[in-house]
């Protein structure tokens, strides 16, 4: 059980925390959700004792274990596996005095010791350790090396693991996909649903939100409030009450005006002295006009490139690498210029290798690529937060990449993300990781490219944040590239899943949820050591008639997307016929009578074809749906 009472903490001017309260009762599974920079790592580290800044009281259940990711990167020439099982700091003092007991010949003692590192399952924990590693990505191979071995994203992962591996009644996490590929926060996912203790997990991924939480503690305006349920019960419950806090501000403020209007018509006016004063003691028992405000909606905007044909980029026959052989190799693919492409793969395989290529930081060591006309492209990483300037404000670093541009126009693309006003003029030192990211954003868009590369853009934003990316992927007009550990990002956005495996590239002939029951199949088979051929051969089976369905459905699926881009066309241009219409000097002295009957006629003629596209996609919709059922 975790009481947290009346907590206040302010950070200068700003109040994070005004007299908040939760509490988390034992067994629970809660997200703790709310903006960026609203408090909830704050929030974490009050919980664990770290932050002494703060008034009001936190009680935990006495007894209670309480893991969570250290905040040193591990580092060392221990290997990984060692690390892990030396974080279970009990059972590595059991060892040390059996070994002790064993050189004494104390068999009383020996007994004892046994008697307590059987009650801590020590005797497993290697294999538990083992078991968490390989899950994170950790082959057996690689639980053998030393951590320097290791990079600092993999090192993360090693903390993690530990943070999994220890015993605990209560675990709090931090993000702890942000490190992680699909791969291992599939693993994750399944490890959390079967944690038996108490987890408080900070995430702004939905999908994790929603599978493993059954509450939700939501930091908005300084407060806590709980909410039962996952995240999207939360959402539905937050929105109606939004839109009442709202109906609710408008009208207090249409009462507020009311009395206003009518304290400054009469407040000097002896008749009316007395009903003036009244209606002044009113306003002042009014809500605050604060308490209705609502944060800033999150907004991306990717420019419209310009036309040119497709394939934008064509591979034939390539291999890559960094010099030590090929990363890559065999590589047959083309990227078209409305192409929505996710990579698929554990990280190692060879994803970022590839994004760098088509980026053109690196070369192919055979093959050949052409790229379309004059095809830009916007590359998006992380890391590339390490070469901003954090002296310099995002208007200044905008500057250093566009140079022939006005303020005006660099206030307006900092803009199209969510950079305005102020933040646009802050210190990079002093934006959120969130504000960094939307920055990375602005200037790898400025020259409206053909193709966006994503390698993880979700990982500094928050929920909102992410829909608004979602959104605007959505709505741009060029190819995307994807790699990202956020399944809802790829299941609303992509529309070809890549897998990088085995050095090459390869399409998947399947949507995420096919690829997610294959990962979590193949986990399965490899964490457990499961050999029964009966349920190989039935998973096969399974695979089999999936596959095959795919295929029945797929020319369906074909259709009834060629059918909605040519609607969308279509309707397209009709808007523009009816808008030259519409246009008042076409009629001027019957001048353009001729041009006014052309175009009236391709009209009818555009009405017809949307007709006749609008029938052929209906019914190749209803085909879509019954094909569907029929093979459930």
């Amino acid at each position: 059980m975790i009481d947290i009472n009346d907590i206040s903490l302010n950070f200068g001017q700003r109040i994070l925390f005004d007299n908040a309260s939760a509490h988390i009762s034992d067994g629970q599974r809660v997200g703790l959700t709310g903006k960026n920079g609203s408090g909830k790592t704050t929030l974490f580290n009050i919980i664990l004792g770290l932050n002494s800044h703060a008034d009001g009281e936190v009680r935990i259940t006495k007894g209670h274990r309480i893991a969570s990711v250290a905040q040193q990167i591990p580092d060392g020439d221990i290997s990984l596996i060692d690390y892990v099982l030396q974080s279970d700091t009990y059972r590595t003092y059991l060892l040390n005095e059996l070994e002790q007991a064993e050189n004494e010949n104390n068999v009383e003692k020996l007994a004892e010791i046994h008697d307590q590192l059987n009650i801590i399952q020590a005797y497993s924990a290697e294999a538990r350790a083992a078991t968490i590693l390989f899950g994170l990505g950790f082959s057996e191979t690689d639980q053998q090396k030393p951590i320097t071995d290791f990079s600092g994203g993999w090192r993360m992962r090693v903390a993690l693991a530990t943070a999994l591996f220890v015993p605990s009644d209560i675990l709090l996490l931090d993000e702890p996909t942000n490190h992680l590929d699909l791969e291992a926060s599939l693993w994750l996912e399944s490890f959390l649903l079967r944690y038996q203790g108490t987890l408080l997990i900070i995430s702004h991924d939905r999908i994790l939100l929603n599978h493993i939480c059954t509450h939700i503690l939501h930091i908005e305006n300084a407060k806590i409030t709980a909410y039962t349920g996952n995240y999207e019960t939360f959402e539905k419950t937050w929105a109606v009450q939004h839109e009442n806090a709202v109906n609710m501000a408008k009208k207090t403020e249409e009462q507020r005006q009311h009395l206003q209007s009518y304290v400054d018509r009469f407040r000097y006016k002896a008749s009316k002295a007395k009903q003036a004063q009244s209606r002044i003691k009113m306003l002042e028992k009014l809500p605050p006009k604060e308490i209705f405000t609502s944060e800033t909606i999150s907004h991306f905007n990717f420019p419209s490139p310009e036309k040119v044909p497709s394939p934008l980029i064509k591979i034939e026959n390539g291999a890559t690498g960094y010099g030590q052989g090929d990363v890559l190799s065999k590589l047959n693919l083309r990227i078209d210029s409305d192409d929505r492409i996710a990579l698929l793969g554990a990280n190692g395989n060879g994803k970022s290798t590839f994004v760098k290529l088509l980026a053109g930081q690196l070369n192919l060591t055979s093959g050949t690529l052409t790229k379309s006309g004059k095809t830009l492209i916007g590359y998006y990483a992380q890391h590339q937060t390490e070469q901003l300037s954090e002296n310099l404000t995002p208007i200044e670093q905008l500057k250093t990449v566009m140079p022939d541009a006005n303020e005006t126009e660099l206030r307006s693309q900092l803009g199209r993300f969510g950079l305005i006003k102020q933040r646009a003029e802050t210190k990079i030192q002093q934006l959120s990781g969130g504000e960094k990211a939307r920055l990375l954003f602005a200037m790898m868009s400025r020259s409206a490219p053909h193709i966006l590369l994503l390698d993880e853009p979700t990982n500094h934003l928050d929920i909102d944040a992410r829909d608004a990316l979602i959104e605007a992927i959505n709505a741009y007009e060029g190819a995307v590239i994807l790699i990202t550990h956020d399944s809802s990002l790829v299941e609303l956005t992509a529309e070809k899943l890549w897998i990088v495996k085995d050095k090459t590239i390869k399409n998947f002939d399947g949507d995420l949820e096919d690829y997610k029951n294959l990962l979590l199949q193949n986990n399965s088979f490899q964490t457990t050591n499961i050999k029964d051929k009966k349920e190989n051969c039935s998973r096969k089976d399974e695979r089999r008639d999936a596959a095959e369905k795919r295929k029945l459905l797929s020319p369906l699926k074909k259709k009834v997307t060629d059918l909605e881009s040519r609607l969308e066309k279509l309707n397209d241009k009709q808007a523009e016929l009816e808008q030259l219409l519409e246009d008042p000097s076409l009629y001027m002295l019957g001048m353009n009578g001729n041009k006014v009957k052309n175009l009236r006629i391709a009209l009818a003629d555009l009405e017809n074809q949307i007709s006749e596209t609008e029938d052929q996609w209906l019914t190749a919709s209803a085909e879509l749906e019954d094909l569907t059922k029929s093979l459930q």
